[in-house]
């Protein structure tokens, strides 16, 4: 079946609306998906759950900190009303926009002239902000070629804008998650530098691991279809689709339905 559990739009970093989302999803022949816009839920208040309410799954991806790792995790099927959930996205979301004014001062200290305020007309008024937004002002204002280029020689690791993160822990994401009613899960774990943190998660409430990742080969497909096996956790697959020049392989992924029922049985679904 094909699937998209991971996908994001202009709530967050991506460049769609949720309709135009929609639209690609439909053409794709997605049958269950949801949105995960990193710590902003404002997307779903554009859908008509009710309508859908057997397609979409509500979803988040909160981001998080943890030994030197950028570490996220997927939440699935809460509330979104949840009381528990919006203040932790909220703190996030604080930490985004300080972090993104840093770089706007390393970036013009380097040369590379650049306002706040070019950076959140990136973005929709309150969304969060991330690099993303950052390497699309660069971007217009001439300092790069492509988004990819600015991630490559001024916002990586070690770059002129680079900023470490300081989100909240994934311990802490997983417990929201959970105490919201949502199912926790591991996003993209082949980004980690540290496989064992996908253990210490496990001890803490993790429910999953996004095995069906497009950037994950076959080697690590089948170590982490091992991993979940080994740990107790469900499998879950997303395209992580942000944009449709950016992300090239488009929405979508082609899953073996009886590789979700445990995903789908956590959901009640």
């Amino acid at each position: 079946m094909i699937v998209d559990f991971h996908t994001h739009t202009l709530h967050s970093d991506g460049t769609q609306t949720p309709a135009q989302l929609l639209r690609l999803l439909d053409a794709r022949g997605v049958s269950r998906l949801a949105i995960t816009d990193h710590d902003a839920l404002e997307a779903y208040a554009q859908l008509d759950l009710e309508a859908q309410v057997k397609r979409v799954i509500t979803g988040v991806e909160i981001n998080t900190t943890y030994r030197h790792n950028e570490v996220h995790i997927l939440g699935y099927g809460f509330p979104l009303d949840s009381p528990v959930l919006r203040p932790a996205l909220e703190r996030n979301n604080a930490e985004r926009q300080l972090r993104v004014r840093v770089m706007a001062e390393r970036l013009t200290s380097a040369g590379y002239e650049l306002s706040v305020e070019e950076i959140q007309a990136e973005s929709l008024p309150g969304s969060p902000l991330g690099r993303p937004h950052v390497a699309r002002a660069l971007m217009r204002k001439g300092h790069v070629g492509t988004i990819e280029g600015a991630f490559r020689t001024l916002l990586r690791r070690g770059g002129p804008g680079y900023v470490p993160s300081t989100y909240i822990r994934p311990h802490e994401a997983i417990r929201l998650v959970r105490e919201s009613g949502g199912v926790a899960v591991l996003a993209h774990p082949g980004r980690l530098d540290d496989y064992e943190i996908i253990e210490e998660l496990t001890g803490v409430g993790l429910q999953g691991l996004e095995v069906f990742y497009p950037s994950h080969d076959a080697n690590q497909r089948a170590y982490f279809r091992e991993t979940a096996a080994r740990l107790g956790l469900v499998m879950t697959g997303g395209s992580d689709f942000h944009d449709p020049t950016y992300n090239q392989h488009g929405v979508g992924m082609d899953v073996d339905e009886r590789d979700l029922e445990g995903f789908f049985e956590l959901l009640g679904s």
